[in-house]
C-alpha cells in the first residue's frame, strides 16, 4: 500500500531544539539548549497533596469525560488573576488547553489560510513558528529592536492576519517591552486593524519588577492572551490557557473539540487545588530568587570567559540570554565542537522567519547549578576563542 501525505506535511518539520537535546544525552555534556525550567522549582509535594485530595473527594468527576472549555472553577481562577494584571475578562472567555502550544494550534487553525500573511518578530519562539506552519502562511519578519517590534514594524504590517508578539522575557532573546512601546505598538495595531496575538509564558519570572500590563488589557478586543501554567508549576501537567475576545470563542472552542475534546480534567482539578488558596505568591519568589542567581553565574561567566567581541544583554526575567558571535563565525557550524568539549547550546537561525543571523545562539541558565553555568560557558568561550584564532585576518579586524 502508498501511503499519499497531505501537501502541508511538507511544511512539518522536527524541532530543532528537540534534536539538540538529544546531543545533551551524550555522558558529560553540560546543556545550556533546553528551554525546561529547574524540576528543582517543581512544588511536588503540594502536587501530590492535590492529586490525592482530588480522587479522594471527586474521583468520578476527576476521571469521566469533561467540558471542553475546562474546569470551571479553574477558569474562574484564571480570570481573576488576570483581572489582577489589569485586563478585562471574564472566565467565559477562557479556554483551557493542553499546553499553550496547543493554544498556538488552535490559533492558527482559526486565523491562517494558504498564503495569508502572519507578522511575527525577528527573531521569534521557534514553537510558535512550527505550529503556524502547516497553515501556509507567508511570514512577516517585523523590524526589531531592543524592546521588540518597532511601532513602525507593526504599522506597516498592515493586512496581516494577525501580529504574534512575545512582550515577557521573550523566548528566544530575553527581551521585554516597556510600557510606552506597548502603548505604542497596540497604537500602531489599532491604527490598522492589525488584530494581536500575545504570547506569555515567562511573564511571571521577573528578577526585580514586573513587567507592564498586558497588551490585552490595552486592546481587549483585538487580542487573542495565550498564558500557561508549565512555567510556574509543571510543564508535565501540559495546561495552558487561551483567553479570546467574544466574537472568537466559539469557534475556538469548535476548534479545541475536534483536536482533543478537552485537556485532562484530573490535571485541571490537581492545579485548581494547587493554586486556589495563594500557593504561587509564596512559590513563585523562591523560583524568581533562584532563577536570579543562576541569571547572576551566567552573567558573570560570560563577561569571564567569551570573547570580548561578543554581543549579549542581561535579562531581567525569563530563562535566556541571547548572544550574537564575533564576525566569522557560525553557531550552528560549531555546535559539534561545543557538544565535544561538553556544552551545547541553540544556535539561533531556526528563531527567524526571515533572513537568519548565523551568528546568533540561545543559552538557557536555569537547569544548571551556578557552578555548573561556570564550567560549561568556559567550555563555550574555550571553543569561540579557538574558532575565532581559525578566521581569516579581516574577519577578526572587523569583530
Amino acid at each position: 500500500m502508498t501511503w499519499t501525505l497531505a501537501a502541508r506535511t511538507a511544511r512539518m518539520n522536527p524541532s530543532v531544539i528537540r534534536e539538540i537535546l538529544k546531543l545533551t544525552e551524550q555522558p558529560g555534556v553540560l546543556s545550556l539548549a533546553g528551554g525546561l525550567p529547574s524540576p528543582d522549582s517543581f512544588p511536588a509535594e503540594a502536587v501530590r497533596a492535590a492529586a490525592e485530595k482530588v480522587l479522594r473527594d471527586t474521583p468520578k468527576e476527576a476521571l469521566q469525560y469533561a467540558a471542553s472549555e475546562g474546569y470551571g472553577p479553574l477558569r474562574e481562577w484564571v480570570a481573576g488573576q488576570l483581572r489582577a494584571q489589569g485586563q478585562r475578562v471574564e472566565a467565559g472567555q477562557i479556554l483551557i488547553t493542553t499546553g499553550s502550544q496547543q493554544g498556538l494550534d488552535l490559533v492558527g487553525k482559526l486565523l491562517i489560510d494558504a498564503d495569508s500573511v502572519v507578522a511575527v518578530e525577528t527573531p521569534t519562539y521557534l514553537g510558535a513558528l512550527q505550529a503556524f506552519a502547516p497553515f501556509e502562511p507567508q511570514f512577516a519578519a517585523m523590524a526589531c529592536d531592543a524592546e521588540g517590534p518597532t511601532p513602525k514594524a507593526v504599522a506597516e504590517a498592515r493586512g496581516a492576519r494577525f501580529a504574534y508578539l512575545l512582550p515577557n522575557f521573550q523566548n528566544p532573546t530575553g527581551r521585554v517591552m516597556g510600557e510606552a512601546r506597548r502603548d505604542a505598538l497596540v497604537a500602531a495595531a489599532q491604527s490598522t486593524g492589525l488584530p494581536l496575538v500575545e504570547d506569555n509564558p515567562y511573564g511571571e519570572l521577573w528578577f526585580d519588577a514586573p513587567p507592564p500590563a498586558p497588551l490585552a488589557a490595552r486592546w481587549p478586543e483585538g487580542t487573542i492572551y495565550l498564558g500557561s501554567f508549565s512555567k510556574v508549576l509543571a510543564p508535565g501537567l501540559r495546561l495552558g490557557y487561551v483567553v479570546a475576545p467574544p466574537p472568537l470563542y466559539p469557534k475556538l472552542l469548535q476548534a479545541k473539540q475536534a483536536a482533543d475534546l478537552h485537556s485532562p480534567g484530573y490535571n485541571q482539578r490537581v492545579v485548581h487545588e494547587v493554586v486556589k488558596d495563594g500557593l504561587l505568591d509564596h512559590h513563585l519568589p523562591r523560583v524568581r530568587a533562584r532563577y536570579a542567581a543562576q541569571r547572576d553565574a551566567m552573567a558573570a561567566a560570560l563577561r569571564a570567559h567569551l570573547p570580548a567581541a561578543t554581543e549579549w544583554s542581561t535579562p531581567q526575567g525569563g530563562m535566556f540570554f541571547w548572544l550574537r558571535l564575533p564576525a566569522g563565525l557560525d553557531a550552528m557550524a560549531l555546535l559539534p565542537r561545543a557538544v565535544a568539549a561538553g556544552v551545547a547550546y541553540v544556535p539561533g537561525a531556526p528563531f527567524f522567519a526571515g533572513e537568519p543571523d548565523a551568528r546568533s545562539l540561545r543559552l538557557s541558565f536555569v537547569t544548571l547549578a551556578p557552578a555548573q553555568i561556570e564550567q560549561a560557558v568556559a567550555a563555550l568561550g574555550r571553543v569561540l576563542h579557538e574558532a575565532l584564532a581559525e578566521t581569516p585576518d579581516r574577519l577578526r579586524r572587523a569583530a
